[in-house]
């Protein structure tokens, strides 16, 4: 872990409310692990405030991009940052995916929590991955379908559903799964999932990987205020107990997770 003070490169809009930073970051760049997060100092924020935790969309030749979304003061604070200024960030922390697969990898994402899933697929491809990945990412509106034509570059299957029908299949992104799970079971084909994204969806990955006895790798998001593991706020339940999402996370093996039952 270290503490890199780095200069923006790119800031730009993607879609309503996402935005994608580039900063220079020639020491954090080439130890990073895809599913880590970075802790981002925001530079119009008042001193006191605390850093902001980013999955990272990439990491590559010195340079590290994060993909995110405004939804709160910090992100707001961030999009006033541009091209040339610095910004002090932290990391790598946490544990991420591993990049070796045994079959198939059945990338999930919902949202912008596709971010970490890319880098994943980079590192998969660079790595000699010889099977089969296959992006099935999942948003309310096909504005919520994020860095599509990236995954495609890479030559990754992509597969699409939208809550109002507007892009790809209409509903969750676990429709589209289903039907690329039962043509590898008939097949007799091993496949792994990793995933990233809102709760729901996360839970429903998870019990399916249980339930099918797959390796499931889930990349769960809580409120990560420290970051380094000192003030508990990110809790997660497992077999083990209590762990913390910034340090024995972000991703867990899915059957470690404990999931609250519905009221």
């Amino acid at each position: 872990m270290i503490n890199e003070k780095c200069e923006i490169l790119k800031h730009e809009e993607l879609s309503a409310g996402y935005r994608l930073l580039v900063v220079n970051a020639p020491g954090m760049a080439p130890i990073l692990v895809p599913g880590q997060f970075v802790h981002v100092k925001v530079p119009a924020l008042e001193a006191s405030a605390l850093r902001r935790p980013f999955s990272v969309f990439d990491a590559e030749d010195g340079k590290v991009s994060i993909l995110y979304k405004t939804v709160g003061r910090g992100t707001a604070a961030l999009n006033a940052a541009n091209v040339g200024d610095t910004l002090e960030v932290i990391g790598p922390l946490g544990h991420g995916f591993p990049v070796e697969c045994g079959g198939a990898a059945f990338l999930v994402g919902g949202g912008f929590g596709v971010a970490p899933l890319y880098f994943l697929a980079k590192r998969m491809i660079a790595g000699g991955h010889k099977g089969r990945i296959a992006l099935f990412a999942g948003g309310r509106t096909k504005e919520d379908l994020l860095a599509i034509d990236d995954f495609k570059a890479l030559g990754v299957e992509v597969h699409l559903a939208t809550n109002d029908g507007s892009a790809g299949e209409k509903g969750l992104v676990t429709v589209p799964l289903d039907e690329q799970i039962v043509k590898h079971l008939e097949r007799g084909e091993n496949f792994e999932f990793f995933a990233c994204g809102p709760d729901p969806m996360l839970k429903a990955i998870a019990i399916k990987a249980v339930g099918l006895g797959k390796k499931g790798w889930i990349s769960m998001d809580r409120h990560m205020i420290c970051g380094v593991g000192a003030c508990y706020a990110c809790i997660q339940k497992t077999v083990r107990g209590n762990s913390r999402c910034c340090i024995e996370g972000p991703v867990f093996a899915a059957e470690d997770l404990v999931w609250e039952e519905a009221k």
